[in-house]
This record gives structure tokens, C-alpha cells and sequence, in this order.
């Protein structure tokens, strides 16, 4: 017995002093130019062969024992793989220098992240195809299109994962931690207008599909898309483009602090933009016009602290067609598909945004960030959809008008503790954001004059959370789990004076409020570093339009949505990368166009059903030989209404299949550029498919000769010049000298051949 007792304690002093022996050497990995940290770099421990990956802030933990070196490779997509030694008091900056993009080079592994796979997919396709307009900054993420049917100006409409998002319902958007979506906006609900973010000063995104991710919040079901503009510009820019349909773009970004500075953390740029349009082919000029201004700031404020930020500011308007009704053209109403019924619509929108960011290194690998944000937007659009169906004298011209304030705050505390058998990384955080908006409003006008208040009101919305998740490395696995609050309180007064919408909302309680609890768990199980399978699950919730939830008196005021996905990540020879997932969602109540969004004179309907989606996705990244390089992603989806009555269960407009793929080369000499595709399948315009969307499939073409100093490019849309509709839609309309109302389909037309030439000067 005694013995036993001698025998436990030799054994937990040997534990003891063999804890003592092991010690956590840190690494930081940065861009060698820019300083900028470069997160989810593969970092190979050269003695063990272990791989194990930065965060998303650049930082990596290896053990190892106390007093020894390390010797690490360290890879990233687009730069020159490093080697370094660590531990003994060697620096752990990891300075890496960029290079070409080599699949030969990435790596599958474990990361302490449920984002890696995706953010290597986007890594690899920003590195290729870096985006060049505002319109490629969504459509960077594999599988999501957009739409364009009101004039240039305005926000796309998404469509992804089987869902017709409208203009961001179902789909999480933000830059640098600002939302992006407005929650109760006079056009539609999470309507996100992502033409602020010059494309040219973009250094990444995450994205992610599915409701899996704790740190997302409302309108993440679809999924969301981050993006982080640069930190420190590399090199003053300016660029000029020009082309067909009298299109013209100036866009440039300055550093105005030098090198010294550079080396102390600090920096200072400033990037603006300006566009003209005439719109392309439409015979009524859209005058589209845009001004982009932004400035970022950064710098240490203390041995621990880091602060950033941001000013940015947005004003456009333009003139637009319209959608347009199939037998408009062929009864003679217009002589082109590029003709125009009410010449009055168009619009305006202006946003100016402030972004405040505090990183602090708070020792023992804990960080602590916290950000706080505010914008100032407004927003007026003329529209006519249905003409004369319901003003059959005055027409049915409307204008939706929209201000608002808009402020939050986040603090997101991390921890991450490494042992010689796992890695734990903890994540907490807490935040609120709160919209004033005053007026939103929906007008009756006639050639833009107001004839009478639709709708008028004012919205106090805010929305406070709170989440925590926890994620554990141990050898081949990987287990997220997180858990988030998110409650949401709504006030609309409405102020409108003998309308529909006095009758609706008399004598109802003008304030609303529901919390939701949505968990997540994710798995990854990690074979080597050429196959890894993981399953992702989580709940999410889209909120509704605050004038739809007073008026149904707090009825389904977050729809909730569960979802999960089977998937791989897998590289079958050196050269070639293979992502796919099954997927399924379910939707407690779906928001459609035109029904929920209260954005019609019609004025709120009852919510529409239970939906639920299923589909498969496939990405495939292949590099042919060092300078082409093939991609393709292919999107199936069957989305279906569940509670609806048999024949009635089509989801209007959402995509069933779509496809993107293409080619991009980039020569030693210079020479870089690609042709793609863009391929979207019939689908449903209405619940029972009685009325078609057509599919189309357009070609694009870019090709650049770049320089140290300079670069000359072209680029064409739709390079084989094909008859498309960019948007299409069901609706019951009546035109001027019609006798009944239609229903059928209305359509924008898609851009024809256009050409585009651009000059870039680099200092």
C-alpha cells in the first residue's frame, strides 16, 4: 500500500517537472512590405512534421521544450514560404515576402477556425481574380450572383444557396466589423449597399453559407460575407478607366506617412474614387454618377495597444428603366428591350461611416478588441412596377425614402492556450447596435411629385448580444461549439395621415421586443494534409421589417433557422484543391419580395410559410501548369415552400443551379488575366412555375500587362454579346391604355458587349 502511494506521487512530480520542461514559443506572422499580420499562414514544425496555422491576427503557438529551438516553414497564398527559428530569444516576426500563387503549396489541416476552408478558397480566388469593381466584390464568394434592376446606384439583389435574398435579407454583410445591412429599410429588409468599399483597397474577406458562425448574428441564414479593407497601403495608386456607353472611372490612394512610421506600426492612407455612367444601352441615359472618399489611420498607442481608424463617405444618383413587362416589347409599347415606360424613376443615397477600433495584447495569449461604429445614410428611390394597376388614372409611381443614424459597439475578448496534446481557443463577446431612423416613408408621386403618403413613420430598432464559443485542437480533431443571445426590441410610430396605413396601425401598441438563442457546433476531423471531412450545424434567425411586426402585433418577430452541411476539403494530387458539402436548411417563416418587406402599396400581408432547402456544392481550384490556373464552382439547390397547398410550393425566384468557372494566366513578364462564366438555370417566378425566370450564361474577359511602375488593361462584359435579363420578376401590372391587369413577367435587361480600357500608375 505504501508503495502505491510512492509510486502516485513520483508519478504527478514527474508530471510536474515535465510540464516545467515544456515552454509555448510565439510567432507573428506579417507581410514583409506592408507589416500588415497575415492570418490562417500554414506554419510546419520542421522537426515533428506537425502543421499548425496562424489566427486570423497573424499569431501562432508552438510547444516545444523549455530552452530549445524551433524550426518552422512558414506558407501563405500569394507569398514566398519562410523558414525560421524560434525560441531562445530569437524574434518570432515572421516577415514573408509576396510571391505567386501555388497550389502546390497550400496545405489542408486543422485551424482554430470553422472558416479555414472558406478562407482558403477566398485567399486563393482574391490572389487570381482580384476584384476590380464594386459588382466583383460579392461575387468573389463561389455559388452567389447578383442582380442589378434599378440604375447602378442602387444595392444588388443576392441570390444564394436556393434563397432570393431581395437585396440582403438572408445574407450577413459587413467591412471591417460595420454592418453593412439596414434592418427595416424603406426598400426591403437587411438591404445592403455595398458601394462605399472601393475595391482596389480590399485585403480580404471571410465568408461562410449556413448559420454556423457565433459571432454572426441577424440576417445570417443564407450566409455572410466580411470584408477588411487594408491596413497599410503598400503602394500609391492611380488609376484611370474608360469605356463604352460614355463610362468613365478615376480611382486612387495615397500614403501619407513614410517609411519611419511604417516601421513603428503607424499609417496613414487616404483612397477616393469618382464615376460617371450613362447606363449603358438603355435609350434613357442614367447619369450615373458615384464619389467615394476613405481615409484609415493606424497606430500604437501604447507597448499593448493598438488603435485604427476609419472614415469613409459615399453620395450617387442616377436615373433609371426600370423593369420592364414582356408584352411591352411586343405589343408595341417600347421599340427595344433597352426602352423606358416611366421616365421619372431613379434615385439618390449617401452614406458617411466612422469606424473605431481598440486592439489590446492583454498577456498570457489574451487579446482584447473592441470597436464601435457610426453611419449616417439616406436613401430615395422612385420606382413603378405595376404602372396602372393600382392608380388606374395617376399610375402607380412611388417613391421609398429612408434617413437614419445608425451606431453600435462590440468588445470581443480571446484566449488561446496550447498543451502538448491540444490547443484551446476561447472567444467572448458582447455588443449593440441601435437604428434611428427617421422618416421612412413610402410616397404616391406622379413624374416625381408627391400625390399623397403611402406610408410615414419613424423606427427606433435596436439589437443587443452576447456569444461565446469554444474551440479545441487535439490531434486529428477539431470541435467548435458556441452558443449566442440576441435580443431585439422594435418601435414604429406611425405618423401617416388618412392612408391604408392609418387604418392598420391605429390603436395598436407601437413597441416589440423577442429574444432569441441560437447554438452552433461544428467538427472537423482532419485525415492529413490532403483530405479532411467536418460537419457544421447551428441555428440562426432573420428579423422582420419593424412596420411588418407591429403590424402583426409581434407576430414571428425572429423566424428561426436551422441548418446543417456534410463536407470535405480535399486535394487529390498536389495540384489540384476539392471542396464540396450536402446541405439542408430549414426556415420557420421566409420572406419573399414584395409580400413581407412592406415595400409595395399594398401595404403587409400575412407572413409567408416554412421553407425548407437542400442542395450540394462543388469547388474545384486547379493549377494546369505555374501561370494558368482553372476554377469552377457548381451550386444545386431545391428550395421548396413546406406548409403551402400541393402545386404552390415554388419558391419564386430562387436559383436551383448555378455555375462559375474559368481560366486566369498570369505570365513571369507581366501578362495576367482570365475569360469566365457566369451560368444561373431556369427557375420559378411564381409559386407554382407557371411563370418562368430564363437562366442565361455570359462570358467575361480581362487581360493586364503589369509593371513595377504601371499596368495597362482591358476588359469585356459580356464578350460573345447575348440577350439576357440581369433581374425578372412577377408582377400583376396594367399598362396606360390596357383595359385589365396581367400577371406576367417583368424583366431588366443584361448589359451587351461592353469594353472597357484602364491605365495605373504606381509610386
Amino acid at each position: 500500500m505504501m508503495s502505491r502511494k510512492w509510486l502516485l506521487v513520483f508519478i504527478l512530480i514527474f508530471q510536474e517537472l515535465t510540464a516545467f520542461s515544456q515552454q509555448v514559443v510565439h510567432g507573428f506572422v506579417v507581410d514583409a512590405q506592408s507589416r500588415v499580420p497575415l492570418g490562417f499562414a500554414a506554419i510546419r514544425v520542421n522537426r515533428t512534421g506537425e502543421f499548425i496555422m496562424s489566427d486570423a491576427s497573424g499569431q501562432f503557438l508552438v510547444w516545444t521544450k523549455f530552452g530549445d529551438t524551433v524550426s518552422v516553414t512558414v506558407t501563405h497564398i500569394g507569398y514566398q514560404p519562410a523558414t525560421i527559428v524560434l525560441g531562445k530569444g530569437r524574434p518570432g516576426l515572421v516577415r514573408l515576402l509576396p510571391g505567386n500563387t501555388d497550389l502546390r503549396s497550400v496545405t489542408i489541416q486543422s485551424s482554430a477556425s470553422p472558416l479555414y476552408s472558406t478562407h482558403l478558397l477566398g485567399a486563393l480566388d482574391l490572389n487570381m481574380r482580384p476584384a476590380r469593381s464594386a459588382q466583383d466584390l460579392l461575387r468573389l464568394v463561389p455559388g452567389l450572383f447578383i442582380a442589378q434592376h434599378q440604375g447602378g446606384g442602387k444595392a444588388e439583389q443576392i441570390f444564394l444557396r436556393g434563397f432570393d435574398c431581395d437585396h440582403g435579407t438572408d445574407v450577413n454583410i459587413s467591412v471591417d466589423g460595420m454592418p453593412v445591412n439596414m434592418v427595416s429599410h424603406a426598400h426591403g429588409q437587411g438591404y445592403a449597399d455595398l458601394h462605399f468599399l472601393i475595391p482596389e483597397i480590399l485585403s480580404g474577406f471571410d465568408w461562410g453559407k449556413g448559420p454556423y458562425y457565433t459571432s454572426k448574428g441577424d440576417l445570417n441564414t443564407a450566409g455572410f460575407v466580411a470584408y477588411h479593407t487594408m491596413d497599410m497601403l503598400d503602394r500609391n495608386f492611380v488609376k484611370v478607366e474608360g469605356g463604352q456607353f460614355t463610362t468613365g472611372r478615376i480611382v486612387g490612394a495615397l500614403n501619407l506617412l513614410g517609411d519611419l512610421d511604417r516601421d513603428l506600426g503607424r499609417s496613414f492612407y487616404v483612397a477616393g474614387e469618382a464615376l460617371y455612367s450613362n447606363g449603358g444601352p438603355f435609350e434613357m441615359p442614367e447619369h450615373f454618377t458615384r464619389f467615394n472618399l476613405f481615409g484609415k489611420f493606424i497606430s500604437p498607442i501604447s507597448l499593448k495597444t493598438k488603435l485604427s481608424l476609419s472614415l469613409s463617405t459615399l453620395s450617387s444618383q442616377w436615373r433609371a428603366s426600370g423593369e420592364i413587362p414582356n408584352r411591352a416589347l411586343s405589343e408595341g409599347y417600347i421599340s427595344s428591350r433597352f426602352g423606358v415606360l416611366d421616365s421619372a424613376q431613379g434615385g439618390f443615397t449617401s452614406r458617411t461611416n466612422a469606424i473605431l477600433q481598440l486592439n489590446t495584447n492583454l498577456g498570457k495569449d489574451v487579446t482584447w478588441e473592441n470597436m464601435a461604429f457610426y453611419s449616417h445614410y439616406e436613401f430615395s428611390l422612385i420606382t413603378n412596377f405595376t404602372f396602372y394597376y393600382y392608380f388606374p388614372i395617376s399610375g402607380d409611381e412611388f417613391r421609398q425614402h429612408d434617413i437614419r443614424n445608425m451606431a453600435g459597439y462590440r468588445s470581443t475578448i480571446t484566449k488561446t492556450q496550447v498543451t502538448d496534446h491540444a490547443r484551446f481557443h476561447t472567444e467572448a463577446g458582447m455588443g449593440i447596435r441601435t437604428d434611428f431612423i427617421n422618416p421612412l416613408e413610402l410616397d404616391h408621386t406622379e413624374r416625381g411629385a408627391i400625390l399623397g403618403q403611402l406610408q410615414y413613420g419613424m423606427v427606433r430598432e435596436s439589437n443587443l448580444y452576447g456569444y461565446a464559443e469554444e474551440t479545441i485542437q487535439s490531434g486529428p480533431w477539431l470541435i467548435n461549439a458556441g452558443v449566442r443571445y440576441d435580443y431585439l426590441h422594435f418601435y414604429y410610430n406611425s405618423l401617416a395621415i388618412d392612408s391604408f396605413a392609418t387604418k392598420i396601425y391605429s390603436g395598436l401598441d407601437p413597441y416589440a421586443g423577442k429574444a432569441i438563442i441560437c447554438p452552433k457546433l461544428n467538427v472537423e476531423y482532419t485525415f492529413g494534409p490532403s483530405f479532411q471531412l467536418y460537419l457544421k450545424s447551428g441555428k440562426g434567425f432573420h428579423s422582420n421589417d419593424a412596420r411588418v411586426v407591429i403590424a402583426n402585433q409581434g407576430f414571428e418577430i425572429l423566424p428561426a433557422c436551422y441548418g446543417a452541411d456534410l463536407g470535405l476539403n480535399w486535394k487529390p494530387f498536389s495540384k489540384l484543391f476539392v471542396n464540396t458539402a450536402i446541405w439542408y436548411l430549414y426556415l420557420q417563416q421566409e420572406f419573399t419580395f414584395g409580400q413581407d418587406l412592406i415595400n409595395q402599396p399594398g401595404g403587409p400581408v400575412q407572413p409567408s410559410g416554412k421553407t425548407r432547402r437542400m442542395g450540394v456544392d462543388l469547388s474545384l481550384r486547379y493549377q494546369l501548369t505555374d501561370w494558368l490556373y482553372a476554377w469552377v464552382n457548381m451550386n444545386i439547390a431545391d428550395p421548396r415552400f413546406i406548409d403551402s397547398i400541393t402545386g404552390h410550393r415554388y419558391l419564386p425566384l430562387a436559383p436551383t443551379f448555378t455555375s462559375t468557372g474559368g481560366l486566369q494566366v498570369k505570365f513571369p513578364g507581366g501578362w495576367n488575366g482570365g475569360i469566365s462564366y457566369r451560368y444561373l438555370h431556369n427557375r420559378a417566378a411564381n409559386s407554382t412555375y407557371s411563370l418562368a425566370a430564363l437562366g442565361y450564361w455570359v462570358t467575361d474577359l480581362n487581360m493586364n500587362y503589369t509593371r513595377k511602375n504601371y499596368e495597362i488593361g482591358m476588359s469585356i462584359e459580356n464578350l460573345f454579346n447575348v440577350t439576357w435579363n440581369e433581374s425578372q420578376y412577377e408582377y400583376i401590372s396594367r399598362l396606360k391604355y390596357e383595359t385589365a391587369p396581367v400577371d406576367e413577367v417583368s424583366y431588366t435587361p443584361g448589359v451587351p458587349f461592353f469594353g472597357k480600357l484602364k491605365f495605373t500608375i504606381f509610386f
